[in-house]
């Protein structure tokens, strides 16, 4: 009986505790990951210095350091983040946003093309095209937004639509600016980069620039609207319970339109953020790149929260940073990939624990 009494607090402290879930499950990832690696004939090891070198600079096979690969770890998860904003604000809305990926090209369209065209000032340049990214990827999803709150179409269902639109749209606007060929259009003028000197000069030479500033804005204004603010309160309530929350006087439609613009907006800065701050010209999209997608699994894995979808996202951006390294080890770098897969697959098992924990706890009390 006393067994049974502390498999099921076990049980119970892991349903409960979001933050032991997601520990658990990417200790699960990266215990899959090993087995893979051993699977193939390689060494753990490899892959673990390379994640190693990606989070600190060092390079233990060689006894060197460089700390532009900790400036390149960071670039590669500020989109991640964002994206994983996107999501998780209309998650905490009741709304599954599955079209981060639209909203984070209609946001990178719109910044390129600021960019391109905007007034050469130095600041003022760059702000402006992150601000049109940032309303381009609001309109986006306010849209799917709108169409749910007035005429109850499933979110799921527009945004994957929009996501194409999007895709579509871009290529063909982007392909009709002048002096573009069929990849890339030409050089942005030096006032529209979210380069910054003295990031470049503390990373050696990294990537890194103002976007590391947006992100960390973008994480405190999420902290701030969905945890200190009565529209927060409103959101969440919406989310927990649409039928009690207009009973109680919250303007649920207003508010489904609402969350959906803002996870928007946030899509849309990670579009900027990759296009004026990783890219010296504007490109030409051959295909989705997936950064809403893994968003997704970003959000899910930080709960939707601020600190949570920040962190989560700076864990899969050095997963996607360690892939080069990785191969130089002659280890597969999709074992991220899969890493990264059965990470999520891992944190979805949590609602048939779950329902196991439930289940038992009734035949419990049957048993008196």
């Amino acid at each position: 009986m006393k067994r049974f009494d502390v498999r099921e607090r076990i049980l119970d402290v892991f349903t409960k505790s979001d933050a032991m879930v997601s520990v658990v499950v990417v200790f699960l990832g990266f215990l899959a990951g090993t087995l893979l690696v051993l699977a193939v004939g390689r060494r753990p090891s490899g892959m673990y210095s390379a994640v190693l070198q990606v989070v600190s600079g060092w390079d233990l096979r060689r006894g060197t350091h460089n700390v532009r690969y900790i400036g390149e770890w960071i670039v590669a998860s500020l989109p991640l983040i964002l994206c994983g904003f996107s999501m998780g604000f209309a998650a905490k809305t009741g709304l599954f946003n599955i079209g981060a990926e639209g909203q984070y090209i209609a946001g990178l369209t719109a910044a390129q093309l600021v960019g391109l065209f905007g007034p050469p000032t130095p600041i003022l340049h760059w702000a402006l095209a992150c601000l049109a990214a940032v309303g381009a990827g609001a309109v986006w999803g306010g849209v799917s937004g709108w169409l749910k709150a007035k005429f109850s179409v499933s979110e799921v269902v527009s945004t994957i639509m929009m996501n194409y639109i999007a895709f579509y749209a871009s290529r063909y606007v982007t392909l009709r600016i002048p002096g573009t060929n069929t990849y890339r259009t030409p050089p942005f003028p030096e006032t529209a980069r979210l380069s910054s000197p003295f990031l470049e000069a503390l990373t050696n030479g990294s990537r890194l620039g103002y976007g590391l500033l947006l992100t960390v804005a973008a994480i405190l204004f999420y902290w701030i609207i969905m945890g200190k603010t009565n529209l927060g309160f409103s959101l969440r309530a919406t989310g927990l319970n649409k039928d009690a929350a207009r009973y109680s006087g919250i303007n649920v439609d207003a508010n489904l339109t609402i969350a959906m613009a803002i996870a928007g907006a946030f899509a849309g800065l990670a579009g900027a953020v990759v296009a004026l701050g990783v890219f010296p010209a504007g490109r030409v999209l051959s295909a989705q790149e997936g950064y809403g997608f893994d968003g997704i699994a970003v959000a899910l894995v930080g709960n939707s929260t601020a600190f949570g979808v920040a962190i989560a996202g700076l864990l899969f951006g050095m997963l996607k940073s360690a892939q080069p390294l990785m191969q130089s080890r002659q280890i597969p770098k999709e074992i991220t990939s899969i890493i990264m897969g059965l990470v999520v697959i891992f944190i979805s098992l949590r609602a048939g624990v779950k329902i196991l924990v439930e289940w038992r706890m009734k035949e419990k009390v049957k048993r008196g």
